[in-house]
């Protein structure tokens, strides 16, 4: 025994390099700067939640080295930053690197704009010309640098909450602007990560699409709403269970969407063959899941000046008559029937988890909040249903050994599902998680 656990632990050190070491180092020493300097104004709930964030880090770095170098560059943009605002928030129009690259709101004008363009390069390695690959290359660093900047705009978000006084400052994941920031960097990172686990960029056109949409609809409400205004948070949010609750909701989400759209990239890989145009159901309804968006916000239209949908529209259009008349070509570059049932499997898997950790963490905010775990509040009744939805999915698989189309149709159904307890919620139904109205 004592020899195999010698082993074990030998081959678990082989793996540490110097590297991880000194990550290890910088996130422990960021933490206890963070507790000696802020301590007093940590309740008996942050001490800890802090200690755990800095074990977490650590042990993710090492997990997916990327994230190394991801955390450290975050963290040297984000209190570069911080230093160049010296406590004046007006700092932000006149000093260079602020104004045009690390304010929160100019690093994610930024993270939008590498976004779309990480999209693009990921599609043109489908349609671009004899060298795929470079196309598919550039289109990962250009999501990488997306997520470098929507977590530095994250960062200092917080900060300049902060400076607008102690009662206003608090995490940014309170309102619909700053979920979709979440929204779209986590989907974005998740995929990297199974971008690298199994050696295939061919799915970044497909998982883009979601984190550009996601990105079109932020942009707009922007527009619309001034959403990028920081606000003080109405009573019910002033809670360190906000911290909790709402990151493993929207690791959910993220991971639903992600599994959502490689079914998507499935279909097309199984009716690639097929000539009759009207049995290409999957395409078919994304263009008309595209064009629900400018119907559902038609009141909406005249407010953003009405040119703004028209674009969407007519984008949505040209991707979807892309898709149909590409499909030969896109399933050719498409990884193996079983990679995918495999990225869309522990997709759902990793989602169902934190959500399930979401939903009982929400059940304890709200017992906190209002005096009960649950009260059929349409938000809560549609996680249920979210939860259910893929709870039964994961039998399905576990048990029966769920897999191909059906699993495929099942996961993209699931989208819609997920889509609307996100949204759907906030724009057609009230309650007592109406904080995001549009």
């Amino acid at each position: 025994m004592n020899t195999t656990t010698l082993t074990l632990n030998e081959s678990w050190l082989s793996r540490r390099n110097l590297f991880d070491w000194v990550f290890a180092a910088l996130v422990l020493a960021g933490g206890l700067f963070a507790f000696t300097r802020y301590a007093g104004s940590m309740d008996y709930y942050e001490k800890p939640i802090l200690a755990a964030a800095v074990i977490a880090m650590i042990s993710i770095g090492w997990f997916w080295r990327p994230l190394r170098v991801l955390a450290i560059v975050v963290a040297a943009a984000s209190l570069l930053a911080i230093t160049s605002y010296q406590g004046d928030l007006a700092r932000a129009d006149t000093v260079f690197w602020l104004k045009y690259f690390l304010s929160s709101q100019s690093a994610i004008l930024w993270m939008s704009v590498l976004f779309f363009m990480s999209t693009i390069f990921y599609w043109l390695g489908f349609f671009g010309g004899k060298q795929p690959d470079t196309f598919d290359a550039i289109g990962s660093r250009l999501a990488w640098a997306a997520v470098t900047m929507a977590l530095i705009g994250t960062m200092v978000r917080w900060y300049e909450s902060h400076q607008l006084g102690p009662d206003i400052g608090h995490i940014p994941v309170s309102n619909l602007y700053e979920v979709f920031v979440l929204f779209c960097w986590l989907t974005a990172a998740f995929y990297l990560y199974f971008e690298e686990r199994y050696n295939t960029r061919a799915l970044g056109a497909f998982v883009m699409l979601v984190v550009s949409a996601a990105v079109g609809f932020l942009l707009w409400y922007t527009i619309v709403r001034e959403a990028h205004e920081i606000q003080p948070l109405v009573p019910a949010l002033q809670s360190w269970w906000m911290k909790l609750h709402v990151p493993a909701n929207f690791i959910g989400y993220g991971t639903f969407s992600l599994a959502a759209m490689v079914a998507f990239a499935y279909l097309i890989k199984e009716q690639a063959e097929e000539k009759r145009w009207y049995k290409l159901t999957p395409i078919w309804l994304l263009g008309v899941a595209l064009c629900f968006v400018p119907v559902a916000f038609r009141q909406r239209v005249q407010e953003a000046g009405g040119s703004y949908w028209v674009v969407y529209a007519g984008i949505s259009a040209l991707i979807a008559a892309g898709i149909l008349l590409g499909r030969k070509r896109i399933a050719a570059r498409l990884p193996a029937n079983e990679v995918l049932d495999d990225v869309m499997y522990k997709s759902i898997t990793v989602g169902f988890a934190f959500f399930t950790i979401a939903t009982v963490l929400g059940a304890l905010w709200a017992a906190d909040a209002w005096g009960g775990y649950w009260s059929w509040d349409p938000k809560e009744t549609w996680a249920l249903i979210v939860w259910l939805n893929y709870a039964a999915w994961l039998h399905m698989r576990l048990v029966k050994g769920l897999r191909g189309t059906v699993a495929a149709w099942w996961a993209l159904g699931g989208l819609a599902v997920t889509t609307f307890a996100f949204l759907g919620v906030n724009m057609f139904l009230s309650g007592l998680h109406s904080y995001g109205t549009l």
